[in-house]
């Protein structure tokens, strides 16, 4: 039988609803009972205690608000009665010990992955095009067309034989899956990037575009990449090759790269581009999957779309799986600074050494710091999607968010941009946004990324698989066209988070070695938005 509520820490003071409550109701918490004050609808929290003004709210064992009015025991927590509020940190206060979990089931397990010369493995293997500004945004999409056309063999979509037969007013046909014989390479696909940046804005904000890029170049999913310059823009095509340099230093993957503003015509360039871009395409298509250990796996942790389940079954099943990782000497990578306020005592106490603890909490400072010179703060995070379903604080929603990351010891701690060096668990400041967080993931090494969302999302990435992962069996049903692995068993009490994340590993074992194509995928869901810290000049 599913329980009605839950207690998430044992220092909390308030309960979540796991199904709805009604005014009036009794409900058993351990050896406690509680009278249901107001109606209160599932993922929603109500006190247990009598609460006064400024008194504290305590969710997952750590401050996520304080009481703005007074509060009843058994009523419910709401915008109205609780305001945001956040534990100050200055330091470490301690070094948090962990045990890892036994991992022998897993430390032979392998992936088939695309081997790269300097070690990594990719998941994909991945032609790239992309412009270093948004100039030559235009030329990116003529190629995209020609080459999407001729190599790929697209079929109509669904939606445009909808649109044909309103259009011929007959009966609309039956869509024909595509044919993966009619590709001309088996083992490469192309995919092209547009962005909005390298000129206009701050030269801090085309120097971060140039190192995401050269992350996106040097990642392992991506076999080579040809890259489109106008000539005058503040990215140059120098600051690019630098940036790449300084990642790896013994970049063997091949670049071609076409300047606009020397190449003549524009039809002179497009024809270069294209007959330069066949033969190394055809030369990475020569690239063949083989066996990896899963320790070569970089999972990038985010959310997005969350909901007050998200932080008791989706996200602690990352977290497991995090664990898992770095207990098998694998890699994972938390991001999202904005959605760690109130939760920075704990991953402070948490890293390995002394100046990635300070280096933390300065680029949180930092961030916070930039939100508010902007009139706003890490308080208005929440989006009226979250506080409909349950996370009524900055804090609170941060705290959930976190579990994504398990217990294990933070090995390193990265700025935006910044490429992952070390095993085992890293941070990574990005914004909460998905699409900016997805594509910072993947431009700092991540190969496989990991996508919990309570309200559902379609965010993907051209060159990384995106595995959604729902926190509540409702979702997965009601949007199965996006949702690849569902946690709400753990609400309803029939698997456990170890069980899961077990599972989840499975299965993404079966998408990183290409037998599971995820849904974002399917959709062609290509997301790249690089984050602009500055503004437009």
């Amino acid at each position: 039988m599913q329980k009605k509520v839950l207690k998430v820490n044992p220092k909390d003071n308030v309960a979540v609803a796991l199904v709805d409550l009604t005014q009036g109701e009794t409900v058993t918490l351990g050896d406690l009972t509680y009278d249901i004050i107001k109606d209160t609808k599932a993922k929603h929290k109500f006190v247990t205690e009598d609460l006064a003004i400024g008194d504290e709210i305590i969710m997952y064992g750590v401050l996520v608000g304080k009481a703005s009015q007074p509060i009843q025991e058994g009523e419910v927590i709401t915008t109205e009665n609780v305001k945001h509020q956040s534990a100050k940190v200055e330091g470490k206060t301690e070094t948090t010990a962990w045990t890892a979990p036994n991992v022998d089931k897993w430390k032979d397990k392998t992936f088939m992955g695309y081997h790269r010369e300097d070690g990594q493995v990719g998941t994909e293997n991945v032609w790239l095009f992309f412009p270093l500004v948004f100039c030559e945004n235009r030329n990116v999409e003529i190629l995209k067309d020609v080459f999407e056309k001729e190599l790929l063999f697209e079929k109509a979509t669904k939606h445009q034989i909808l649109l044909r037969s309103l259009i011929n007013n007959s009966e609309a046909e039956t869509v024909v899956e595509e044919d993966q014989n009619s590709r001309v390479f088996k083992n490469i696909d192309v995919k092209f990037i547009t962005h909005q940046g390298g000129c206009g804005g701050i030269r801090q904000d085309a120097e971060a575009l140039g190192r995401l890029l050269a992350g996106y170049v040097n990642n392992p999913n991506v076999a080579g990449a040809t890259v489109l310059s106008l000539g005058c823009q503040n990215l140059q095509v120098q600051i690019f090759t630098d940036a790449l340099q300084k990642i790896s230093p013994n970049n063997k993957k091949p670049i071609i790269v076409y300047e606009q503003q020397k190449s003549g015509t524009v039809d002179e360039m497009l024809n270069g581009i294209i007959k330069d871009s066949y033969e190394a395409i055809k030369q990475a298509n020569e690239i063949e999957r083989k066996p990896a250990p899963i320790s070569k796996l970089v999972l990038g942790l985010e959310c997005g779309g969350s909901d007050g389940f998200s932080g008791i079954s989706a996200n602690p099943v990352l977290g497991q799986l995090s664990d898992l990782m770095a207990g098998i000497g694998g890699s994972t990578i938390l991001s999202e600074f904005p959605e760690l306020c109130g939760v920075e005592q704990e991953l402070v106490n948490r890293c390995v050494n002394e100046d990635d603890a300070e280096r933390f909490l300065q680029l949180m400072k930092d961030f916070e710091e930039s939100v508010v010179a902007a009139g706003s703060g890490f308080d208005m995070n929440p989006s009226p999607g979250n506080i409909k379903d349950g996370l009524i604080t900055d804090a609170m929603k941060s705290a959930g968010a976190a579990k994504k990351g398990g217990s294990s010891p933070i090995n390193d701690v990265l700025d935006f941009t910044e490429y992952i060096k070390e095993p085992g668990l890293n941070l990574l400041c990005t914004p909460g946004n998905d699409v900016e967080c997805t594509t910072a993931l993947v431009g700092s090494g991540s190969n496989v990324v990991l996508f919990t969302t309570g309200l559902g999302t379609p965010t993907g990435n051209p060159v990384v698989p995106v595995v959604k992962i729902s926190s509540n069996t409702s979702l997965s049903q009601r949007m199965p066209d996006i949702i690849d692995f569902n946690t709400g068993d753990v609400i309803t009490g029939e698997k456990t988070i170890d069980e899961k994340a077990e599972e989840l590993l499975e299965f993404i074992i079966e998408v990183a070695s290409g037998e599971v194509k995820t849904k974002a995928a399917i959709l062609n869901q290509n997301d790249f938005i690089p984050w602009r810290r500055g503004v437009s000049l």
